[in-house]
């Protein structure tokens, strides 16, 4: 395999859907992609959310270059319009591919990226910037400090492990760091791994999105087993109207029964809704939590054993301190991305195609991919994503005809897909912050 003109690889930061895909088009140009996974086995963070079934069928989350790389090998791809579990992705797609002989020789496990920069140079240095290569400085699974080179670098290291934080100000609430072993962030399995923490306990969920709807939803479940489970969901907004008006509706059918069944157990009375709920302190009660907050602006106080927080995601911009980026202030995306993701104008079926020049930086050669490249905004598609690094595989292999076309049609209804009751489900990708 040969690598970039410089001689050196395209180091990708992420070996989940993205980050591989990324890998498969850069094989396919003759490009050779150093890949670092923080984790100890190819899309780590998917393992997170493992029980969850996706509203997105295969046939978009199976990347073109990855299946041109995989039907060499023998491997069968999976029903097209079967809808997968996160752990079904990780171990039916993208352990194959990383297997593959044009990626596997370039995998480093357990390889946590701690910062980027040019060689010779910091930030502030502009004297032969672009021809300086990137160093890769990581952490190995021994704890040893390690660098590398790279021609270019595409960060597809995603947002799972930066949750958003309970408070309505962007910040964790009093007590909440504090208190983090009774609290879960994102959709926990409480009908199955989980379960013994959930069973029986007062349980809080905080957040407005399909995350969050997954995690009452599936708590509902529990509770039809176990009577003592008692559940209360927290809006940090007042959309309990736009809730009960058609906002749990969708133009997706099974995704909008999934918002639907959470509509008839508010009207029912079969779950408490706060909103808009701001929590301001939280601190230990006799084994549970006690939290404290403003309802409707007036003054609320509950007790929870345990408390979900589902209010989305954000980039962590940490390891690029020493390059050179241009981000939106407000969602912390590409300027030239954000006004096509802003989620109060689209939802994730309306975001168009995109790709380099919409996601490249002042850092010649750097760029961010995936959902990390949306910044704050939830409205990240999978599909969309592989559309991005088919482009940005073009622009750094020279191709910048190919790297600005667009090849990414997809029809209103065709990407977050549908929940098969009664496994968890969510798209991956569209879930809300509120």
């Amino acid at each position: 395999m040969t690598s970039s003109a410089s001689g050196l690889p395209v180091a990708v930061i992420g070996a989940g859907p993205v980050g591989l895909a990324a890998a498969a088009h850069l094989a396919r140009r003759g490009l050779t992609a150093l890949l670092f996974e923080r984790g100890p086995s190819v899309g780590h963070a998917l393992r997170g959310w493992s029980h969850v079934r996706v509203f997105t069928p295969w046939r978009y989350i199976i990347d073109a270059a990855a299946t041109a790389l995989l039907a060499d090998t023998g491997w069968r791809a999976p029903d097209a319009e079967a809808l997968p579990t996160g752990g079904e992705i990780a171990s039916r797609y993208l352990e194959p591919l990383a297997a593959h002989p044009a990626i596997a020789p370039h995998l480093r496990l357990e390889a946590e990226v701690l910062s980027i920069t040019r060689e010779g140079l910091d930030k502030a240095s502009s004297a032969g910037r672009e021809r300086a290569p990137f160093l890769i400085r990581w952490r190995d699974a021994e704890g040893h400090t390690r660098t590398d080179r790279a021609h270019a670098v595409i960060d597809a290291s995603g947002t799972w492990f930066q949750p958003n934080p309970m408070g309505t100000d962007g910040l964790p609430v009093e007590g909440e760091a504090e208190l983090s072993g009774r609290i879960a962030y994102g959709i926990p399995d409480v009908t199955g791994g989980d379960r013994a923490g959930y069973a029986g306990a007062r349980v809080l969920v905080v957040g407005a999105g399909h995350s969050a709807i997954n995690a009452v939803l599936d708590l509902m479940r529990l509770r039809e087993e176990e009577a003592e489970t008692r559940i209360v969901w927290a809006l940090r907004h007042d959309r309990v109207g736009k809730l009960l008006g058609g906002g749990l509706n969708d133009q997706l059918p099974e995704r909008g029964a999934l918002g639907l069944a959470a509509k008839r157990a508010i009207e029912e009375g079969r779950l408490p809704v706060l909103a808009p709920f701001a929590a301001r302190r939280l601190a230990p009660a006799d084994g549970a939590i006690h939290v404290e907050g403003r309802l409707a602006g007036r003054p609320h106080a509950l007790e929870a054993d345990r408390i979900i927080v589902a209010t989305g995601f954000r980039p962590d911009l940490g390891m690029l301190r020493e390059l050179r980026l241009a981000l939106d202030p407000a969602l912390e995306a590409p300027p030239a991305l954000a006004p096509l993701i802003d989620p109060n104008l689209h939802s994730c079926g309306t975001v168009p195609p995109h790709g380099a020049a919409e996601l490249s930086h002042p850092e010649p050669g750097f760029y961010i991919a995936g959902s990390k490249s949306y910044g704050r905004a939830p409205t990240f598609l999978m599909a969309t994503g592989y559309e991005q690094v088919r482009s940005i595989a073009a622009e750094i292999s020279g191709d910048r005809a190919a790297a600005r076309e667009v090849r990414l049609v997809l029809p209103e209804t065709g990407v977050c897909g549908a929940p098969p009751a009664p496994r968890p489900v969510t798209a991956g990708c569209c879930a809300g912050s509120a």
